[in-house]
Formats: C-alpha cells, structure tokens, sequence
C-alpha cells in the first residue's frame, strides 16, 4: 500500500509524465534482458507432456466415403486444425492473444504493456499472457500463482514455440482449452452448444465460442444468454478492427440470433462396433499400426463397409426370434457379407449381446468345423476339375472306409444318386466315397486355392464332412465361396481401402490381388446344385422371394454321448453380387448348451432376414446357369420314359407269349382236326 501511495503521489504532483518515461524505458530494458535470459536457457525445459493432448478420433468412412463410425481414446475428442474454419482461429487470436504471429511464445511488448498499465492502476489488472503461455498453464503447470511458476511458464512458452509451428501450438490450444459446460476443446464445444462439427461453425458462433474462454461460467449462454451475446460483440468488434472480418461480416454476424441446440454427443462415435473392431485388427496386422497410434492419431480409415447391409446383419442378429431358444447363456452368431467382384467386406458382426471392444469377434477369429458347407470346397470342386458331371451317379449306401464308417444325417440311403442330388440333400457318404476316389491329396490342393489352411491332422476322409481339426471362421467361408459367384478368381477379403493420417498424406493403401481358383464351367456347375439346395433341398429356410440365392448348409453334431443335438449351425450362401457367411452356436458345447434345430430359426434364417434387408434396394440379378428343376425334370422324364419303354416291352413280350402259345394251340388243333 505504501509504495501504492507513492506511486499516486507522485502521479498527482505533477511529475507523471517524465517518471512514468523513465520507469517504462527502465522496465523495458529490464524486461527485454530477462527475456534474452529466459530465451537462452529455456531449449533445457521438459515440454513432453504436451503429447498426451487431447487424442484426435479416428474417422472410418464408408464404400461411399461418408463418415459411418469414429473411435478415440478419450472421451473428449481432438480435432485437427484443418477442420478448424479460419472464422474460429481469428476469433481466439482477436481476444486472447492478437500479435499471436508475430512473438515467439511471450509477447514482449504487450507484457511491458500489461506492466506499464498495472503501475497506472495501482494493481494487477492485465495479465499479458499469450495463447501459447496459457496452453502451458492448461498442460503442463499447476494453477498456482507464484513468481517461479510464471518463470516456469515463460521457459516453457519459448520452448514450445521453438519446438511448435503457430498452427501446431493454436491445434493444441483449442483442443485443450475449457468452454464450459463440461466442454473441454473445440469440438465438444461446438457439439454442447451449437450440435454442429467444428467445420460448420459460422463467424457469430465462432466469435461466441471464444468469448467463453475468459469466464466459461459466468459467460455461459445456457444461463447467462445476455452477458454471453455481449462479449461475442466484443470478441466480434476486435476481429474487426484487427481486419479479420468486413464492416459487413460483423454487422451480419452480429445480428445473428444466438441459437442454441445440445445434440448430446457425437452420434458416430461407437457406431458399427465389430466393424470398426476388423478396421482396428486390419490396420494393426496388415499395416503396422499399433492400437495406440489408432486410437490417438487422427487417422482417416476408408472401408468397404455398406451402411445399409451393416445395420441389416446388425439387426438381424440381434433378433432373438431368428436363434433357437438359449438356456441361461445366449446363443451366439457371426456374419459376413463379401462383395465376390471386390473381396470388399460390406458388413461384418462378430456377436449378441453386449459388445466389448476388440473382444472376441466371431466374425473373423471364430474357429468352428463347417460341416457339410465343406463339401463344396473339399470334394465336389475337385471332382468337376477332375471331369465328374453333376450327372454322374455316386455311391450312397452304408459303407466303411478303413475305420472310418461316415452316415447320412436321416440314416436313409438310395444306393446311388446323381451328384446334383448328393449336394442337394446332403449326402454324407456320397461325399466321401466321391473324395476317396479322387484322394484326400486331391481334395486339400483344393481347399488351400480357396484360401484356407488346414491342420496335418485333417488329412483325412473326415475332410469331406468339414471334420477339421481346428475349423474355421465366416469370413474364411464367404471369402471361399466368393469364388463361386466371381467366375473362379479368389480376392482377398478386406474391409481397409486406405488409411490417411492427421497431416493428409496416405500411409497405408489396399493393392488388388486375384487368384485362379477354378474355372468358369466348375463354377457354372457347383452354382447350379447349390440353387437346387436352397429350391429343392435341405437350404430351403434360404428362400428369398424374387432373388436366385444358391448356398450350402452345414452342421456339427454335439460329440457328447446320449445327446442328439447341433453344436456348429452353418449356412454359407450368394447370390451374382453379395456372398454371406452365418454361424450360430454356443461359445461353449456343454450338456446343457445346445442347438435344437427348428425350421424357423438358425443360420439360414439368419442369412434369409439379412440378405432380405441388405439387398432390399438392389435390383436382383440372375447368374444365368441351368436350375436344378430342370435336371430332376429330365431324370423324371427319363424314369417315366424307361418305366413306359419298360411297360411297352413287358406288353410286347406278353402279345408274343400269347402268340406262341395261341400258334401252338392252332397247331394242335390243325393236327387234330387232320386226324379227326
């Protein structure tokens, strides 16, 4: 107070002018001798904890590059200031800090400014701290207001801007700073207040935002809508005069009602869960990413996800009616749907229930035996190669091979049948004597062109059923089945087009691989009996009105004595443009846990109620090969003709008996008569 007095004292005698000349210049030199100080030993001070600023969401956009789904590891989420419109930036720069461009991290004019006008005032009434100056009291310092931590700040502000650029610092900044109302950064403030991405504010909101930042509570808008409309004036008014916007610009924007609208959150934050878990597993696996650098980096991933046929799979999977009816666990399921022309994954599900993130997706880690889904992979691909026609007659009567001794599921057995109807019905042992006679070495070349690797212990006749020693997962089915509707040529399954990082440049980007599986004429064929599964045979739940859908069903069977029940529930399915892989099954087989299969429920219902929702929309398409109708018409008609050529002959053979004997009796009769 004493030397308060004194300073008015001597204000008021008359000698204002010339003490206050000197005490500035003094000031001044003083100052600019502690800043070059500061400035030389501030390159030692520790800045690394401004990597722990606010992560940046990764972005996932969809086939059709439309944001579909962002993940990031903190619940306030960071932006990059690319998205930041110019408005924003020169809003923050006008009323916190306008020679921003022009210091390097302590403003040495406007701090001898603040000084000179604390000593007229008697008081501490301006502050002088730049933007950069008060990123370190949010990041790196305490809120403690003593003379060392205002040097630490000080050596900490130069380091950062020999460190920073100006746009890196400002990112920081606003992704850091509080607007109040739970808002921290940016973007939860333009979500809290204006619903909007950073990208869409306009000028009056950008201005508002800013004017927050000195007293967030008492400027909030939601309480104190008239205090917050007056310091956006202001924030408004400096833009102005610092030339940022026209006498125009601010008469607009200052007229501009404030309209306020909380949406609550981001909404593609956590959506397509499992999706976005394959993306993560994909980028991680495939291109060196780790988890971290995901979840904190600001990276743009561009998929091959189908919104449409997600929230199809999505939906249907989480439809109890569609699964058979669960104990006290819930039956579990996992899907996929491949584009076969791409390899591009358009929807993938890895489970029911509550979702954990990168937990267990059934999806793509699932490893379950396929049963009979196997047989088109493993035997009957082989055997057309081999130049069997889907005509050709199999054995299918009870037989032992070695000691292997396989039997039809319904333990009925016609003797032989022609391969379409082996597929057709699912004949077990059709399907093994068939991959006896073409060998077991025969049928594994085959499964590995279609992309899966067996164990040595399934080599096998057990093959043929899909009694793998480990199994496999839907997307290893719908990638193999893919080469069915694409003509023989195998494409790599894959949901990551590219990832682009925070900065615009492309680190990570998907190359085009084909692989010749079969040929056309195998495919045509195997297309044509898995129709006849799905119009004719144990497929039949498949069934889509309106749209030719040609797959395979498959099942494993409990292998627990004295039970009759499903434990692995198959269906493996495509039509020309969209090929769909289903599981259902408990995580876990018990005596307890098992499927008792319904003709309303189970994977190819699933598959039926997906492919009816993802295709809703898209005109059907025919893959224009022969049905299975007319082959089971031509072997009718073939049966009735032997059966009437056979009826014809007996009638022929019966006329020329009774000829005979009608010859002979006349010849009796002829002699007798001579006699008589």
């Amino acid at each position: 107070m004493v030397f308060k007095d004194k300073i008015r004292g001597i204000f008021n005698n008359g000698k204002k002018r010339h003490f206050l000349q000197v005490i500035v210049l003094s000031l001044l030199v003083i100052t600019l001798g502690i800043f070059a100080i500061l400035f030389y030993f501030s390159k030692d001070v520790d800045i690394s904890a401004l990597k722990d600023e606010l992560p940046q969401a990764t972005v996932f956009y969809d086939m059709n590059e439309k944001v579909a789904s962002k993940v990031s590891a903190n619940k306030n989420e960071g932006v990059s200031i690319k998205q930041v419109p110019e408005a924003m930036e020169n809003a923050i720069i006008s009323i916190e800090d306008h020679r921003f461009y022009q210091h390097h991290g302590v403003d040495f004019i406007g701090t001898s400014r603040a000084l000179f006008r604390d000593i007229k005032a008697g008081a501490m009434v301006e502050g002088g701290s730049t933007i950069t100056q008060q990123l370190t009291k949010n990041t790196l310092l305490t809120s403690e207001k003593t003379v060392s931590r205002k040097m630490e700040e000080v050596f900490l502000a130069l380091e950062i801007e020999r460190e920073y650029s100006k746009q890196e610092i400002l990112q920081m900044y606003l992704n850091q700073i509080y607007f109040g109302n739970g808002a921290w950064g940016i973007k939860t403030a333009a979500s809290k207040y204006f619903a909007k991405e950073v990208k869409d504010l306009s000028i009056s909101e950008s201005a508002l935002l800013a004017g927050l930042i000195k007293a967030p509570s008492a400027l909030n808008p939601y309480e104190h809508m008239e205090k917050a409309t007056e310091r956006r004036n202001l924030v408004l008014q400096q833009m102005k005069k610092h030339g940022y916007i026209s006498s125009q610009q601010f008469d607009t924007a200052k007229n501009d009602k404030v309209i306020l609208n909380d949406k609550g959150g981001d909404p593609f934050r956590g959506k397509f869960p499992y999706y976005v878990d394959q993306v993560l597993d994909e980028a991680i696996n495939e291109y060196g990413f780790s988890q971290d650098e995901l979840l904190t980096g600001g990276y743009q991933i561009f998929t091959e996800l189908n919104t449409t046929m997600q929230t199809a799979l999505e939906k249907t999977s989480q439809n109890d009616a569609l699964f058979p009816q669960g104990t006290d666990s819930l039956i579990q399921s996992g899907g996929v749907l491949i584009d076969p022309k791409t390899g591009g994954v358009r929807a993938l599900v890895g489970g029911r229930g509550e979702h954990t993130f990168r937990g267990y997706n059934r999806a793509s880690q699932l490893k379950a035996q396929p049963g009979s889904s196997f047989k088109p992979l493993a035997v009957y691909t082989p055997a057309l190669e081999e130049g069997w026609k889907i005509t050709d007659m199999l054995k299918d009567e009870e037989t032992k091979f070695g000691n292997y001794e396989p039997s039809n599921y319904d333990h009925q057995y016609a003797g032989e049948v022609p391969m379409y109807e082996a597929v057709k019905d699912s004949k077990n042992v059709a399907a093994v004597w068939l991959l006896n006679e073409l060998g077991i070495e025969k049928g594994i070349e085959s499964v590995n062109r279609f992309g899966i690797t067996l164990d040595k212990n399934d080599r096998n006749l057990s093959m043929a059923l899909g009694g793998l020693h480990k199994g496999v997962s839907p997307l290893n089915m719908a990638e193999a089945f893919s080469v069915f509707p694409n003509n023989g040529v195998r494409i790599n399954a894959h949901v990551i087009k590219k990832i682009v990082d925070a900065k615009g440049n492309v680190v990570g980007k998907w190359k085009l691989k084909k692989e010749r599986v079969t040929t056309k004429a195998v495919t045509d064929d195997m297309t044509t009996m898995l129709l006849g599964v799905v119009e004719h045979g144990t497929g039949k739940e498949a069934q889509i009105s309106g749209l030719e859908i040609a797959g395979k069903t498959g099942s494993t069977q409990v292998p627990i004595k004295g039970i009759n029940g499903v434990k692995d529930q198959w269906f493996v399915g495509y039509t020309p443009q969209l090929v769909g892989a289903i599981w259902v099954g408990y995580d876990k087989t018990d005596a307890e846990h098992y499927i008792t299969p319904t003709s309303s429920t189970g994977s190819a219902v699933v598959f039926r109620e997906t492919m009816k929702e993802a295709l809703k929309d898209t005109p059907s398409q025919s893959f224009n090969v022969p049905h299975i109708i007319t082959l089971i018409e031509k072997k009718k008609e073939a049966e009735e003709a032997k059966k009437k050529k056979s009826l014809q002959e007996n009638f022929k053979n019966e006329v020329q008996k009774w000829e005979e004997k009608w010859n002979k009796q006349k010849e009796k009769w002829d002699k007798k008569g001579k006699k008589d």
